[in-house]
C-alpha cells in the first residue's frame, strides 16, 4: 500500500485539456464545430506537463492557432474552421468578412513564381473569404491542399512568391 501511495504522488500533473479547448474557444469568440472555432477538440492522448501559468492562444499559419505555455515549452496546433485572425496578442480579436468561397464551390487554384505560373481546378472544403486559408481538393489521389483565397473562385497556394 505504501508503494501504491508513494506511485500516486509521483505521477506527473497533466494539463486538462478541456480547460485548453475553453480557453481556445474563448480567444476565437467561437466554440468547436462552429465557423471560425477549432475544427475539433484537442486530441485526447496528448500527455502535456501541467503549465505553471496561462497558456497563451496566438495566431497560427494555414487556418489554425497555437496554444502555447512559455514557462515548459511546450505548444499545441489547433486547426481552425476558416476566418482570419488578427493581432497577436492574448485575446486577440476576429476579423469577420463576408465569404466569397463557398464549400463545393469550383475553384481556379493558382501557384505562380517569377519563372512559371500553373493553374489546376479545385472544389473547396471549406467558406472563405479574400485572405482565408481554407482546405481544397483535386481529382488527383493526393488529399487536401491549404490555400489562399485570393477573390470569388479563385486561391493560390501560399509560399511560392
Amino acid at each position: 500500500m505504501i508503494v501504491f501511495a508513494l506511485a500516486l504522488a509521483a505521477a506527473p500533473a497533466f494539463q486538462d485539456l478541456a480547460t485548453l479547448d475553453r480557453v481556445v474557444a474563448i480567444a476565437l469568440g467561437a466554440d468547436i464545430g462552429q465557423p471560425g472555432g477549432a475544427v475539433a477538440p484537442i486530441d485526447r492522448r496528448l500527455k502535456l506537463a501541467a503549465c505553471p501559468a496561462a497558456p497563451v492562444v496566438e495566431p497560427g499559419i494555414a487556418g489554425s492557432v497555437s496554444v502555447r505555455c512559455a514557462p515548459l515549452g511546450w505548444r499545441v496546433r489547433v486547426v481552425t474552421g476558416g476566418g482570419s485572425v488578427a493581432a497577436a496578442s492574448p485575446g486577440f480579436s476576429r476579423v469577420h468578412a463576408a465569404p466569397v468561397v463557398r464549400r463545393g464551390d469550383p475553384v481556379q487554384m493558382t501557384v505562380e513564381t517569377d519563372e512559371f505560373a500553373i493553374s489546376v481546378e479545385a472544389i473547396a472544403d471549406q467558406d472563405g473569404a479574400p485572405g482565408d486559408r481554407i482546405r481544397v481538393r483535386t481529382d488527383d489521389k493526393g488529399g487536401p491542399r491549404m490555400a489562399q483565397v485570393v477573390d470569388a473562385g479563385r486561391v493560390t497556394i501560399a509560399g511560392y512568391r
